[in-house]
């Protein structure tokens, strides 16, 4: 009888143990200020990323000419979502419904908030691009998302206005390399795409404990 009871409380033991083991391991879910502060950061990062691409696309078109740009896109725009993933510790990049790249194609979130957007890609009174952010949460443990619009400027539609206008460089080029092209067609102000922007909890904090 006694060697009974102590194998059945040795099996609680061991049970309570175990418990206590996985909500130690268990993920701490994101507070609202690290929400609130992952979303202000996924604002700079998706800031940083337009102004250094706009930034190289005013350089190539000023040097070499408007064919060149679709390079910068093509290279150079992944290039610098990568950088800023190794920085972040995010992971970085720029989505749109009718997608030029096809690693642009969006996911079902990105493509959700985006229909959303398609209309309005501006916020009413502020005039600024859209953003949305949102905590997914799984078996896998918490992801904050971020998305910010891109709408379409006037100088975007070279190489995005409608197929008919664009110059016969132009055409060509964007035929060669991207055969099944979606992204012609496009006005001054339409959406273009999105940046998008994807933090684990655990990659999160480590960007706001290194002051971003």
């Amino acid at each position: 009888m006694h060697r009974r009871l102590n194998i059945r409380r040795s099996g609680l033991l061991v049970a309570t143990l175990a418990l206590a083991l996985f909500a130690c391991r268990a993920p701490r879910p994101l507070t609202e200020a690290e929400i609130a502060a992952g979303t202000a950061l996924s604002s700079v990062v998706a800031d940083r990323f337009q102004a250094q691409l706009i930034d190289r696309l005013q350089e190539t078109i000023a040097s070499d000419g408007m064919v060149a740009a679709i390079h910068v896109c093509a290279e150079e725009a992944p290039a610098i979502a990568g950088q800023l993933s190794a920085e972040t510790g995010a992971t970085v990049r720029r989505t749109a419904l009718r997608n030029r790249n096809p690693a642009a194609v969006p996911d079902g979130l990105e493509a959700a908030v985006m229909a959303q957007w398609e209309g309005d890609p501006l916020e009413p009174g502020s005039g600024r691009p859209r953003r949305h952010s949102v905590v997914e949460r799984d078996g896998g443990g918490e992801r904050l998302r971020f998305l910010r619009a891109i709408p379409a400027a006037p100088q975007c539609l070279a190489c995005h206005g409608p197929a008919d206008m664009l110059a016969p460089e132009i055409r060509a080029a964007i035929a060669e390399r991207y055969p099944e092209d979606r992204a012609t067609g496009f006005a001054a102000g339409d959406l273009r795409g999105a940046f998008s922007i994807t933090w684990t909890a655990e990659a999160l904090r480590g960007a706001l404990a290194r002051g971003g």
